[in-house]
């Protein structure tokens, strides 16, 4: 069986060798010139002597540039306003070529001068970057949001193309600041001193939050403390409020159980035989449950129009739980976990500020997936 199994692989591994050594002849018959060019130039560095692969090489390379050439002059000829972007890639392809067979010594020998076009990609690449920006400056003229969202990727792919074409630079942050969405965010006040602490902490879990986003590039968030300070006149305004909140709402529950074991030595006789008998217990078990909930509504309301774009209410609650017990009667009637339970002590609840923070982790949570869902491609 380990024969077989070795045979097998041996053959898969033959197979896999055979694969990667193609000559690039089936692609060039799929009329897939690059690749055949580019597996017939593999084919050679590996094996310079390759009949097969130089027959391949020569034709494919032959296609390959007509085919290229043939897409440039049609590019030239059309009124897409971005066909620069394509003259440009076929230039690219072309000097790819080109490199290919450079590095390697005998597909020099089949083509001694591959074509390398450097002026002509060099110079498709500023068009292509002009035809990009004078997109751009026309969205830019639009003067709404949406177009100043699309001005500012038309920029970007200026700069892409050409890193210091005119101003685009500065074109791009002017359409970035045209596109951007201002939205402060309002501070939750709770009118309570009891509350006010972990009140705080959750304003302050909410400010890390917007101080941190980053889902989209076009949403600026500002505590109302950022907006005074600089300025800022919003966009939105984002409003949160506790509808109502509970905390501390005490239950306490008693459960009694009676309890029997039989076949317990309860004593023993004269010449110190056990005496076997059934005990009896009465086991109380208190278990106390201390709820704090809250509902927060959370609104969106336009800064001009005082319109309310959208309005969520996140619910929240949190359960407190203590157990023990006490008994009545022999301890042996308990089992081994009874007993642990009469041995534990009422405790303490946390403090109502503490309660308080508990109910709003779950409020947090729904809260900032709300937001950053509504604001992802705003």
């Amino acid at each position: 069986m380990k024969n077989i199994s070795r045979l097998r692989y041996f053959i898969y591994l033959s197979l896999l060798i055979i694969g990667g050594c193609t000559t690039g002849k089936k692609a060039l018959q799929k009329g897939d010139y690059d690749a055949s060019v580019e597996k017939s130039v593999s084919r050679l560095q590996n094996s310079p002597k390759n009949s097969e692969a130089m027959e391949v090489l020569k034709t494919a390379y032959d296609l390959a540039l007509k085919d290229h050439l043939r897409k440039i002059d049609e590019a030239k000829m059309s009124n897409d306003l971005f066909r620069w972007e394509s003259i440009m890639y076929d230039y690219q392809k072309i000097n790819q070529l080109a490199d290919e067979i450079n590095s390697c010594p005998a597909c020099l020998a089949i083509v001694p001068n591959p074509s390398k076009y450097i002026t002509e990609l060099a110079e498709s690449k500023y068009n292509a970057a002009g035809a990009r920006y004078n997109s751009g400056l026309g969205y830019l003229r639009e003067k709404t949001r949406q177009t100043a969202k699309k001005a500012y990727y038309e920029f970007e792919k200026t700069l892409n193309l050409q890193p210091n074409y005119k101003d685009a630079k500065a074109k791009m942050e002017d359409a970035y600041w045209a596109a951007v969405t201002r939205v402060v965010v309002q501070p939750i006040i709770v009118n309570s001193s009891l509350y006010k602490l972990s009140a705080d902490y959750f304003q302050q879990q909410i400010d890390q939050y917007i101080a941190k986003y980053t889902r989209n590039r076009f949403v600026i968030f500002y505590s109302e403390e950022q907006a005074t300070n600089q300025k800022i006149v919003p966009d939105q305004v984002l409003s949160l409020n506790f509808d109502d909140f509970v905390v501390g709402q005490t239950y306490v529950k008693e459960r009694v159980e009676k309890l029997k074991r039989d076949s317990v030595v309860i004593g023993e006789t004269r010449t110190k035989r056990p005496v076997y008998g059934t005990v009896k217990a009465t086991l109380s078990i208190f278990e106390k449950n201390i709820s704090s909930s809250g509902l927060l509504d959370m609104s969106i309301t336009d800064w001009k129009t005082r319109k309310l774009l959208r309005q969520q209410k996140f619910p929240g609650t949190y359960i407190w739980c203590d157990s023990w017990a006490s008994f009545q009667g022999d301890e042996r009637a308990l089992s081994k976990e009874q007993l642990i339970m009469t041995r534990r002590k009422e405790t303490l609840p946390p403090p109502p500020s503490a309660l308080f923070l508990e109910f709003t982790k779950p409020i947090y949570n729904q809260l900032v997936d709300d937001i950053g869902y509504y604001y992802a491609n705003y």
